[in-house]
């Protein structure tokens, strides 16, 4: 039961699967919305320009009409004139036809949005196999398209009878008006049913709408198996990951030991934490910590000191307020200044006394490290 659960898609698709479903071209589309769309604009732009088209071209087949003697003879005068005209009418309709353009266009925009892939061009051979054919014709989508065409039809045809029926006396009386009157009567009847028939699509495209985005996001949706090999994919599988940070870290930690012989002083626990620090005056503001650790590695960088003859130094509350506040590379916080200045001079005395005898320095004992900076202190109240 657990496998079956891991495969099946119950999951919502990532933002990955959907980017790659649309690059290939793949996103939610209504042709009803689409549809719908352009005929109520045809019929809004026909609403309001309809008067002005019908003068133009009524003008224009007057004038069509009417024509000089040598035109008739001339062929090439006559051509010149079917050119003339055949423009005059194209800019008679091109505002309606630039409103249907422009819905054309945009209507993507409303569920889906603009989209140009051109693997949707690719040939696809799947296409051409006919046991793939015969399984879309009989697959769910074909049924669901087939109902919506079954209803479109029946709803379209009931709203088409009942508005023919209402205009039915209307239609009648046209025979008894004059022409120019009957004329544009009938054309804003046509009119008026046209708009009617168009509003009933509305209905079928506004629950088109949201069966086209369910079935998208159903066909688009992953199993938990999948989820899992998508995040290994992108963000990298996590064993690997584990294996590149820890030879990181080995890598950071053989660098931090090379630079323990350069070393001034190591300030310890003593067995608990070491710190390493390094003051180059002229160069550095403050003393830097360059070697840092605790048990293990605190135990390498104290053996690596005592290798390199670089002077260790037991002082438990500033070992432990180092390794706390200050990160490796970088200066020690303002408030250890004075207490590693004691321990540097005591590492200057033993310099001194290296090279030129006398009595040995005597190591700082009461180093001042404020009580907020030392973490013992800390969970001392706490506790």
């Amino acid at each position: 039961m657990a496998e079956d659960s891991e495969l099946e898609k119950t999951e919502p698709a990532s933002q990955k699967r959907l980017d790659d479903a649309r690059e290939q071209g793949n996103v939610p589309r209504s042709r009803e919305l689409a549809t719908c769309s352009v005929l109520l604009a045809a019929g809004c732009a026909l609403w309001m320009l309809g008067e002005k088209l019908i003068a133009q071209l009524g003008s224009l087949l007057s004038n069509s009409l009417v024509f000089e003697r040598e035109q008739a003879y001339d062929m090439n005068l006559l051509v010149t004139r079917a050119a003339s005209l055949l423009v005059d009418v194209l800019l008679a309709f091109a505002p309606v036809a630039g409103v249907l353009m422009l819905v054309a266009i945009g209507a993507p925009l409303l569920i889906g949005g603009w989209n140009f892939s051109t693997k949707a061009f690719m040939p696809s051979f799947d296409k051409l196999n006919p046991l793939t054919g015969l399984t879309r014709m009989v697959s769910t989508h074909s049924l669901v398209e087939l109902g919506k065409a079954l209803g479109k039809t029946v709803l379209v045809g009931y709203v088409a009878w009942i508005v023919v029926r209402g205009k039915q006396e209307a239609v009648m009386a046209l025979a008894l008006e004059p022409l120019n009157v009957g004329s544009a009567h009938l054309g804003h009847l046509l009119l008026q049913c046209f708009m009617l028939i168009v509003f009933s699509l509305v209905a079928i495209a506004a629950v088109d709408v949201p069966y086209q985005l369910w079935q998208h996001a159903s066909k688009l949706k992953m199993t938990r198996e999948e989820q899992r090999q998508e995040a290994k994919e992108s963000e990298g599988n996590p064993e690997i990951k584990a294996k590149i940070r820890a030879t990181q870290r080995e890598m950071a930690r053989r660098r931090m030991m090379a630079e323990i012989p350069t070393a001034d002083v190591v300030v310890t626990n003593p067995t608990h934490y070491a710190v390493a620090l390094k003051y180059t005056e002229g160069k550095m503001g403050a003393p830097r910590v360059i070697a840092k650790g605790a048990d293990e590695v605190a135990a390498k960088i104290r053996e690596l000191a005592a290798e390199h003859n670089v002077p260790l130094l037991e002082a438990p509350p500033l070992a432990r307020a180092l390794f706390r506040h200050a990160e490796l590379g970088d200066e020690i916080p303002e408030a250890l200044y004075t207490a590693v200045a004691e321990v540097l001079a005591y590492v200057f005395q033993l310099k001194a006394h290296a090279s030129q005898g006398g009595l040995r320095p005597t190591a700082p004992t009461a180093l001042e490290v404020p009580p907020g900076m030392d973490p013992h202190n800390e969970q001392g109240e706490q506790g």
